[in-house]
C-alpha cells in the first residue's frame, strides 16, 4: 500500500504581510516558509499509519507544485519522515491549476490513498482535494478527522451536523481531512533531519493548463479601532456603546 500526502508550504503564521506591484503581489522577502499546519497533520497521520506493521504501507510520498525554492519545506517533510517526494516545478497560481497539476504528476503512481488538507492557511480556499478528485475519478470523502486501515480496509471518521459519521471506502480513494485527523503534529528528530538530505525529490515538468483567476488587488483589512474602557460604575455607557456603537441590539 501506498499513500500521498499533498503538500502546500505557507508563511508562518507571524510573518507580516507586505504588498508589492500595486498591491498585486505579495513580497515574499524574508518569509519564514512552514508546510500547511493541515497537510502537516495530514503526513503525522499517514506516518502513524506505517508504523503498524500489519498495515502493510511501503511508503509515504509528498507531493507539491512549486518552485525550486520550496523545496528547503519538502525537506521538513522529508526530515518528519515522508519516504520521497514529487515537486511539479511550476508556480503555484490558483487552486484550479494546482489540483491539475498534481493529478496529472500522479495519475500513473497507482496511490492507496491520497490525503489532502481541507485548505491552506494562507488562501483558505478548500477546493483542490476536490477538484483533485475529480480529474482522477477517485471517491472522495471530504472533513476527515479518523483514518484507520482494518483489514485492508479504509474506515474514516468525518464532521457532520450535529455528530460524526463513519465511512467505509474502497481503495484508492482521496481523504480531505481537517484538525482531529492527527492530536500533534511530528516533529522532526536529528537523524530525520540528516536522513533527509539524500531522500530523493522527484522533479516534475509542469503540464498545460489555463490560468482561470487572476488577482487585481489584494487588500489589507482595516486596522482596529482603539479599545475603550468603561467604568465598572458606569453600566449605562457600556449598554449605549453596545447599542450605537457595536449594533449588537
Amino acid at each position: 500500500m501506498k499513500l500521498l500526502v499533498c503538500m502546500s508550504q505557507v508563511p508562518d503564521t507571524t510573518t507580516r504581510v507586505k504588498l508589492t506591484e500595486g498591491n498585486k503581489k505579495i513580497d515574499e522577502t524574508g518569509i519564514q516558509w512552514v508546510i500547511n499546519p493541515w497537510d502537516e497533520l495530514s503526513l503525522t497521520r499517514a506516518l502513524e499509519l506505517k508504523d503498524i506493521a500489519e498495515n502493510a504501507i511501503e511508503k509515504v510520498t509528498v507531493a507539491h507544485v512549486g518552485a525550486v525554492s520550496s523545496e528547503p519545506t519538502i525537506r521538513k517533510a522529508l526530515a518528519i519522515g515522508a519516504d520521497d517526494a514529487i515537486r511539479v516545478d511550476a508556480v503555484a497560481s490558483d487552486a484550479y491549476f494546482v489540483a491539475l497539476q498534481l493529478a496529472e504528476a500522479i495519475r500513473d503512481k497507482a496511490y492507496d490513498i491520497v490525503l489532502c488538507g481541507i485548505e491552506s492557511s494562507d488562501h483558505n480556499g478548500s477546493t483542490v482535494g476536490g477538484m483533485l478528485a475529480e480529474f482522477l475519478g477517485l471517491p472522495s470523502v471530504s472533513a476527515v478527522t479518523s483514518l484507520r486501515i482494518e483489514n485492508g480496509k479504509a474506515l474514516l471518521t468525518r464532521d457532520i451536523d450535529g455528530g460524526k459519521e463513519e465511512v467505509h471506502v474502497p481503495l484508492p480513494f482521496i481523504a480531505i481531512v481537517q484538525k482531529g485527523i492527527a492530536k500533534e503534529p511530528r516533529i522532526a528528530a536529528m537523524r530525520g533531519i540528516m536522513m533527509a538530505r539524500t531522500k530523493p525529490i522527484a522533479v516534475i515538468p509542469p503540464a498545460d493548463a489555463d490560468i482561470l483567476t487572476e488577482v487585481v488587488e489584494y487588500q489589507k483589512p482595516e486596522p482596529r479601532a482603539a479599545c475603550k474602557f468603561v467604568d465598572p460604575e458606569n453600566p449605562k455607557q457600556l449598554i449605549e456603546l453596545l447599542q450605537n456603537e457595536a449594533k449588537i441590539f
